[in-house]
């Protein structure tokens, strides 16, 4: 067989060259957030289907579900819940060919990150 010469490309750089942009951390923070919420969900599932089992089950599952770690994990999924919706808001926006301006598209990743923490906190606070 004849020898085949390889094609001479360069390389993409390295991912470390380019600077993180807001648009891009906070796409990757949507995807992010909406895997992390299914952890949140298997967590709740867990919970109900415990309740549901035995009272031993509940015991567990409650005694999880209301330490440090299912408060910290509740918390962040709510977080993660504010962060997400409007993060789709925003992409809806985009779709509808709105807002592709690099500086529109940066303010609305600010609005997207600085309203979900308020939600967050409002919702703590009244719930």
């Amino acid at each position: 067989m004849a020898e085949t010469k390889p094609v001479e490309r360069p390389l993409s750089p390295h991912i470390q060259i380019y600077r993180p942009q807001l648009t891009s951390i906070t796409s990757i923070l949507t995807r992010i957030t909406g895997n992390a919420l299914i952890v949140a969900v298997i967590l709740v599932v867990w919970w109900l289907l415990a309740a549901a089992v035995s009272d031993a089950s509940f015991a567990t599952a409650n005694a999880v579900m209301t330490s440090w770690f299912g408060d910290l994990v509740m918390t962040l999924s709510l977080l993660g819940i504010w962060y997400h919706y409007l993060a789709g808001l925003r992409h809806l926006y985009f779709d509808a060919g709105h807002g592709l301006e690099i500086e529109t598209a940066e303010k609305l990743g600010i609005a997207c990150l600085v309203g979900s923490v308020v939600l967050t906190v409002i919702t703590i606070l009244i719930v």
